[in-house]
């Protein structure tokens, strides 16, 4: 029988943990013993039940069933995230998965738009994106594509108590361990890295490394360790939230709603057995009861449970990766839900992980790249979720105002500058956001280009006319024979019918 040579022990519970144990359950080779300890106890804070399409890549690669996935979770499908009245009060536009036009000849689409814009002959981008078709017409199917258009991308909404519950079995079944119990003591050896955690019942979980779940606490990374965390509140201001499921009730959207509001913004998530709702807010601007009666206001149906809140610092830890400890959701820092990429967090982080597994201890060399691609990525991530706040047109609302007259990050005023000037987008290729989310949103936020690459000016009025009607012609096409997102889910994975309401998280 093969020894085990390498154990890792993981600390937390919730979606992060789960979601880890089932990655090196699956990936680790033979001879590495993962054991996870949690405590019922504890209630998890998780990260956003809504996703990116990312995440099918992880699933698939746990070898998950969708349908299986979807009844269990009790899930929905997502093409995108629609923005209501972050511009400014009754204008709406779409972050939508995928494509938003296509490249022709040397040319992205945008900048084709951009000089049709000019001449007033371009509609909005909505027009030109099979997704955001789809989802404003509540229409879903999963492998289809169109005359020029790739498959329509799509991730899901879940419920994430349900999904960590799933993984769980799916983790146990692959060999990992679970103790129940709260950590009530860090045992460190004479180096100063972790050699053990003990339980408030005295049992001791001895470990070669350890993965740090457990929340904002960073219970290793942060309280033992010391490690340290990157305030983000002067770009991110919004420092606390307020969440209530509510039943099913409006329509059931395809995609994510993220609706302005007076010192924040509202989350609506249609699963299939509820509504998740939520207001994250600025405290500067907003009482914890004014956000709480806020909410309230604008839910569909009667809440399903007490309104819970959450305080939270918009950031991240200095090190995702010291000593032997590698903190994963929360504990490695907080991005606000609004493009979903919590999950997507936990997701790649344990992922990049994976690609450097260690044996031993590892080299400096290692973990400190380890670190700067993590820390990279989160603030790409920061840049884009700040301009969705920099850039609005709320004007006379002290927080929108805030917002707007905030100085940015230099990467971003790079970013905004560069498309003002000649609607040029340059994403790095492994940046999360690629080129037609940059688009979609600085559009849908306002911001106009001047100019565009003048190879575009070699087409003639009458081409780049039938160019873009061609387009918008085959996102019609593309989705007219599609079914009605209910009707696709039903047909495909309905939830089991009876189903205990869950307190809504920010999971």
């Amino acid at each position: 029988m093969t020894q085990n040579r390498f154990s890792i022990v993981i600390v937390g519970g919730g979606t992060a943990s789960w979601m880890s144990a089932a990655a090196l359950a699956r990936f680790a080779p033979p001879g590495y013993a993962v054991t996870l300890v949690e405590s019922e106890a504890i209630g998890t804070v998780g990260v956003g039940e809504a996703t990116i399409p990312a995440i099918r890549l992880f699933n698939k690669a746990l070898g998950i069933d969708e349908a299986q996935f979807l009844r269990e979770t009790s899930a929905s499908y997502k093409l995108g995230i629609a923005f209501d009245g972050w511009l400014r009060e009754g204008h709406s536009y779409m972050h939508a998965f995928g494509t938003v036009g296509r490249h022709l000849g040397l040319l992205p689409f945008r900048h084709y738009w951009a000089r049709a814009r000019a001449s007033g002959v371009a509609r909005p981008l909505a027009h030109y994106a099979a997704n955001e078709l789809a989802a404003r017409t509540g229409r879903m199917a999963t492998g289809i594509s169109g005359p020029g258009i790739p498959e329509l991308p799509w991730a899901y909404h879940f419920d994430a108590g349900l999904y960590a519950a799933f993984l769980r079995r799916l983790a146990e079944g692959m060999g990992v361990v679970r103790h129940e119990g709260r950590v009530a003591r860090v045992i460190r050896d004479d180096a100063g890295d972790i050699a053990a955690v003990e339980t408030d019942a005295g049992q001791a979980l001895s470990a070669d490394f350890f993965i740090d779940c457990s929340g904002f606490t960073g219970l290793l990374i942060e309280k033992e360790l010391q490690t340290g965390y990157e305030d983000w509140r002067h770009w991110l201001p919004c420092d606390r939230a307020v969440a209530a499921p509510c039943e099913a009730a409006g329509p059931f959207t395809p995609y994510t709603r993220s609706i302005a509001r007076s010192a924040g913004w509202q989350w609506r998530i249609p699963l299939q057995h509820r509504i998740g709702n939520g207001l994250v807010y600025c405290s500067e601007y907003l009482s914890d009861d004014a956000a709480t009666g806020l909410l309230l206001s604008h839910l569909e149906a009667p809440a399903q449970a007490e309104p819970r809140a959450l305080r939270f610092t918009t950031g991240r830890r200095a090190k995702a990766w010291n000593r032997n400890v590698l903190a994963v959701g929360l504990a490695s820092g907080f991005m606000e839900p609004l493009e979903s990429t919590s999950i997507h967090l936990i997701q790649s982080t344990i992922m990049r992980f994976l690609t450097v597994l260690p044996s031993g201890p590892a080299s400096p060399a290692i973990v400190n790249e380890f670190n700067r691609r993590t820390a990279e990525e989160f603030e790409r991530i920061r840049d884009f979720l700040i301009l969705h706040y920099r850039a609005n047109a709320r004007v006379g609302e002290p927080f929108w105002d805030r917002c707007r007259d905030m100085a940015v990050p230099d990467t971003l005023a790079a970013r905004i500058a560069e498309f003002e000037e000649a609607c040029q987008i340059q994403p790095a290729g492994d940046e999360l956001f690629q080129e037609p989310a940059w688009l979609q949103v600085m559009a849908g936020q306002g911001i106009e280009p001047k100019g565009w690459n003048p190879i575009a000016d070699a087409l003639s009025d009458d081409d780049l006319s039938g160019f873009l009607g061609a387009i918008e012609q085959a996102c019609i096409e593309t989705v007219r024979p599609m079914p009605r997102h209910m009707d696709f889910l039903a047909a495909t994975c309905a939830a089991a019918p009876s189903r205990s309401p869950e307190l809504e998280t920010l999971r």
